[in-house]
């Protein structure tokens, strides 16, 4: 890989993204539980192992994806990151839609959201310099 592949590498961010999601997924759940543990409970309370093992796989996504934005090859990574950046874009916004949000998860989607949709617009800039590098050699 030359210099110039190296600088337009997209793997490193994309990961790093992932991770700073995940962590404020994690503080907003935190917080929850700390500052309205009966509203936590009253949701915790209605959920069925069933419900609670989907949003664990769920919730898995944007975890795997910091491993899987440094592993994975472009295409897959590429759309992978499209995908999900949409997926956890939509996921973020539709939490608040009940209105009873507290402001401090409302601040945190406020930070998710574009956070996301900046993963899905980056991926899906991504350019393909494999690709464009042989592009260039014909």
């Amino acid at each position: 890989m030359n210099a110039n592949a190296k600088t337009h590498d997209r793997k490193p961010v994309l990961s790093t993204l992932w991770v700073f999601v995940v962590l404020n997924y994690l503080y907003g759940d935190l917080a929850m539980m700390i500052f309205h543990p009966a509203l936590y409970q009253r949701v915790a309370a209605r959920m069925s192992e069933g419900v609670i093992l989907g949003a664990a796989v769920f919730m898995e996504l944007p975890i795997a994806m910091i491993l899987l934005s440094r592993v994975l090859k472009y295409a897959a990574n590429r759309w992978a990151n499209i995908l999900l950046g949409a997926v956890f874009s939509v996921f973020s916004a539709v939490t608040q839609l009940s209105g009873k949000a507290p402001a401090f998860f409302l601040f945190l989607s406020a930070v998710e959201i574009p956070c996301t949709l900046f993963i899905f617009w980056y991926a899906w800039t991504w350019p393909n310099l494999v690709a464009n590098h042989l592009d260039s050699t014909n």
